[in-house]
């Protein structure tokens, strides 16, 4: 049983990658591979979509088709070693890998190029230099001596600088030959993840090093990044949000790419299918009722509510599985209205202040279809329409039954004529409410007397998991 939608369940497969890909997305590695292709002399490439839509597991994808392909690709997750302090350190290990006996030698002097740029000396020689004019731990009382020793400590600045600058051009011609030893025609391309995830100085560090020391011929850079996200890092590492974080990545990046939205109602039957739903609605008290609901009305309606929401994939996966995590509270013998179930956990998930409201009970009978109606999408087909309005008038019922007399006040007055519901739908377009109507109807005279056992109650409880498991 799986309660939690893991990337790493989703198989790469070494020959096809993209076979399990239930988001259709190997056009768009064709189209960035052609890229890539075409501009082998290097460049910065930003994958830029927003966290939970499904980054990581497009890059890893990409990049075994890549290798398929005969490219030489790397992958660093710059989350995973945000702990090194050394973010150059970091790059070169990685690309380690290239190294053979013929490329050994270069390889070392890139190494011995690097380390001269990464070691700051200066504040070692400041020391050196000031120690000449401190006697005992205080500085003589000398003016000749004091000028003398600045003028020192800014010559060394400027060796410094000199030195630094020299190894950086050094260091880009050792990478350059040691880049083109591996005698590919095809450009070496290293993906760095999730930098957006990182403490803010390691990400603009990261950044920096990549557009000054690895911006060299036969390399190109694919940076998995939320561009928001990573704004906040830069603008929290310089201290001002003032700064144009657009403006400051533009330096770095060349290519800016974007994944388009994938089909959501395919990305519905593929977490209906990994959380195994299907297994909780085919019981016999669900088989032997028809307003129940299935799968086809819970795909329909989890998925108008994720496209018109915009919700995350990781939003998505989220509400799937907490889904599946509620069902395991219901016994056998229970009603599971299935539609209904996964609008209430949505609204739990991205609309928790109607939530909050259903569980405090703070909403008139017209009130809660009036909030109701705020979070459904407007512009539902019409031949999809009915799915919503039979989760309404299952929502007036239900909670109607958790205030004093309501469901018998509602039933009491239920007639043909429809003029004593002491409430009226907000989303029925038929004359004088005629499908909501049909809808309370039918559901009242197929569980009149079980429906006293049924309130808003019974199902928040087991989405807010309070209620114990019961075998």
């Amino acid at each position: 049983m799986k309660i939690k939608h893991d990337a790493n369940d989703i198989v790469i497969d070494v020959t096809n990658p993209f076979v399990n890909c239930k988001l259709g997305r190997k056009q768009y590695a064709d189209i960035l591979t052609n890229i890539v292709s075409n501009y082998a002399d290097g460049f910065v490439l930003a994958v830029n979509n927003e966290w939970g839509t499904g980054k990581t597991t497009f890059v890893k994808m990409w990049q075994q088709q890549l290798i398929n392909e005969g490219f030489t690709t790397m992958y660093f997750n710059a989350w995973e070693n945000d702990f090194e302090q050394n973010p150059m350190a970091a790059l070169v290990s990685e690309l380690s890998v290239l190294k053979d006996k013929n490329s050994a030698k270069i390889f070392k002097s890139v190494i011995e190029k690097g380390a001269v740029l990464t070691k700051n000396i200066l504040p070692q020689l400041v020391k050196a230099i000031v120690s000449k004019y401190v006697d005992t731990g205080v500085l003589l009382d000398s003016i000749e001596n004091t000028a003398k020793g600045a003028t020192e400590i800014f010559e060394a600045e400027v060796k410094n600088y000199t030195s630094k600058k020299e190894s950086f051009q050094e260091f880009r011609e050792e990478l350059t030959k040691f880049i083109a030893s591996s005698e590919k025609k095809k450009p070496i391309i290293f993906f760095i993840d999730e930098l957006d995830r990182c403490r803010p100085d390691y990400a603009v560090h990261i950044l920096e090093n990549v557009k000054h020391f690895f911006s060299v011929s036969g390399i190109v850079f694919v940076l998995s990044i939320d561009k928001v996200q990573l704004s906040h890092a830069i603008r929290g590492f310089y201290g001002s949000e003032n700064i144009n974080a657009d403006d400051y990545l533009r330096r770095f990046i060349d290519i800016e790419y974007n994944l388009p939205a994938p089909n959501t109602k395919d990305f519905c039957n593929y977490l209906y299918d990994y959380f195994q739903i299907d297994s909780f609605f085919n019981t016999p008290i669900m088989l032997k009722n028809k307003y129940i609901g299935n799968k086809e009305s819970f795909i329909t309606v989890s998925s108008i509510l994720f496209e018109k929401s915009e919700a995350t994939l990781r939003q998505q996966e989220k509400i799937f599985a907490h889904t599946r995590l509620a069902l395991i509270l219901f016994q056998k013998h229970n009603l599971i209205f299935p539609d209904f179930l996964i609008i209430l956990v949505y609204c739990r998930v991205c609309v928790p202040e109607f939530y909050i409201k259903l569980k405090q009970k703070k909403l008139s009978a017209n009130e809660l279809l009036i909030e109701f109606a705020k979070i459904i999408p407007i512009n539902i087909p019409n031949d999809k329409i009915r799915y919503f309005i039979h989760i309404e008038a299952l929502l007036s019922l239900m909670y109607n039954n958790s205030l004093p007399n309501g469901i018998k006040i509602i039933i009491e007055n239920n007639s043909t004529d429809n003029s004593n519901i002491p409430f009226k739908s907000c989303i029925d377009r038929t004359d004088d409410n005629r499908d909501f109507i049909r809808f309370l109807q039918n559901i009242l005279n197929d569980f009149n007397n079980e429906l006293y056992n049924y309130n808003i109650a019974f199902l928040l409880e087991k989405i807010d998991l309070t209620e114990s498991v019961k075998i």
